[in-house]
C-alpha cells in the first residue's frame, strides 16, 4: 500500500515514516506543506494519504483543504486526517463528499501505534474511522445549524415516512399524492440537507440519520 504524508512537524513526520515503513507501507513521499503534498499525490497516485489539518503558510486549514482536493481529484485514494484539532466546517464537507475510505483521528487521543496502523488499513479497505470527539463536535455543529428547519411541512411528512423505511410508492399512497410528487419532495430534501448524489452512498439513509441526529 503506497502512502503520501502531509505533516509540518519534522519529528512527527519522520516518526510516521518510520512507523508506516516498519508496518509494511510504502511511503512514497512525506511533505511539510499542502502545496508539496498535492504535487506528490499527483505524481505518485497513492492508495492512501495521511494529512494534518493546520499547515504552512497560515497554519489554519491548508491541510484539510488539500484533503478535499484529493477526494475530488483522486476518488480512489483513501484519506486519513490526523490532527490536534477538529476543523468542523471542512471536516463536515470531507465526510459529506463520500462516507467511505475516510478517517479523522486526533493526535493526542491515539494511544497505541498498532491501533493507528489498523485504522489506516480500515480506511484503505473502504471503511470509515472517526475519533468519538470528532463525531461529538460535528453532531453539535449539525444540531446548531438545524438543516431540518428549512424543510416544508410536507417534506417533514415525507422524511418521517422515509425513516419508517417506506418506499416512494408507499409514501405516495400514505399521503394521497402521486409518486412523482414524492420524488420531487425527496429530491428537495436531499438538496436542503446538502446530500449530493455520490457513488456508493445511500442518501435516503443519510437523510434519515440527519433527522435522528436532530432529535437526539
Amino acid at each position: 500500500m503506497s502512502v503520501v504524508i502531509a505533516e509540518d512537524s519534522v519529528l512527527l513526520r519522520d516518526g510516521l515514516v518510520r512507523l508506516l515503513g516498519s508496518a509494511g507501507f510504502d511511503v512514497a513521499a512525506a511533505c511539510p506543506d499542502a502545496e508539496t503534498f498535492l504535487r506528490a499525490v499527483q505524481e505518485h497516485q497513492p492508495d492512501l494519504v495521511v494529512v494534518d489539518v493546520r499547515m504552512p503558510p497560515t497554519f489554519t486549514s491548508e491541510g484539510i483543504k488539500a484533503a478535499l482536493v484529493v477526494r475530488e481529484q483522486h476518488p480512489g485514494t483513501a484519506v486519513m486526517v490526523l490532527s490536534q484539532y477538529v476543523e468542523e466546517e471542512y471536516a463536515t464537507e470531507l465526510l459529506a463528499s463520500r462516507t467511505r475510505s475516510v478517517g479523522y483521528l486526533l493526535k493526542d487521543r491515539v494511544a497505541d501505534t498498532s491501533d493507528f496502523v489498523d485504522a489506516l488499513r480500515e480506511v484503505h479497505g473502504g471503511g470509515t474511522v472517526l475519533d468519538p470527539e470528532v463525531v461529538a463536535q460535528l453532531l453539535t455543529r449539525a444540531r446548531h445549524a438545524d438543516p431540518l428547519a428549512s424543510l416544508t411541512p410536507r417534506e417533514h411528512d415525507v422524511l418521517d415516512l422515509m425513516a419508517q423505511g417506506r418506499t416512494n410508492s408507499a409514501i405516495a399512497a400514505q399521503l394521497y399524492v402521486s409518486e412523482g410528487a414524492v420524488e420531487k419532495h425527496v429530491s428537495s430534501i436531499f438538496t436542503k440537507l446538502d446530500l449530493p448524489p455520490t457513488e456508493g452512498d445511500h442518501r435516503r439513509v443519510l437523510a434519515v440519520l440527519r433527522r435522528l441526529e436532530q432529535e437526539g
